[in-house]
């Protein structure tokens, strides 16, 4: 074997006495320490993909001097985003929130933004109806002045 592909481990299986070949693989850490972590397969999947954008994020704005990503929260010599997210999960940096607390927290924020938006349509609508008053009290004046002389050159 080359030193590329090591020879597998050979344990006895208990059952038959026969040696059978295991291989160590290359998903460090394992699957089964981070399913502990998340409630399904499924939220583990969801929690390192979103993980994994967000660390790439980080380093493509690093340039940018944005600094408004989190960085990779445990040092890590793999330079895949996704495998410094599962050891990120691994080492409990990054937890999973159940569904209904993001969504609370997310409402909360969006009824916050629409608040702010609401106060910057209505000061606009306000500056917007002072300019309108003023430019109907000139036209009025103007129609007044005009009647006026219509009125002088009527006589």
């Amino acid at each position: 074997m080359s030193r590329f592909d090591p020879e597998p481990d050979l344990t006895q299986n208990k059952l038959k006495g026969n040696a059978v070949a295991t291989e160590d693989t290359m998903m460090n850490p394992r699957i089964e320490s981070l399913m502990k972590r998340t409630a399904s397969k499924f939220g583990l999947v969801t929690l390192s993909a979103r993980r994994a954008r967000e660390i790439n994020s980080y380093f493509n704005q690093l340039g940018e001097g944005l600094g408004t990503m989190v960085p990779p929260q445990v040092s890590s010599t793999s330079r895949k985003p996704l495998s410094i997210s599962f050891e990120e999960i691994a080492a409990d940096k990054i937890l999973s929130v159940p569904l209904s607390v993001y969504e609370e927290l997310e409402a909360e924020l969006d009824e916050e933004m629409l608040d702010a938006v609401a106060d910057d349509v209505v000061s606009e609508l306000e500056v917007v109806e002072e300019a309108v008053v003023v430019e109907a009290a000139e036209v009025v004046a103007e129609a007044a002045e005009v009647a006026a002389e219509a009125e002088v050159a009527a006589e």
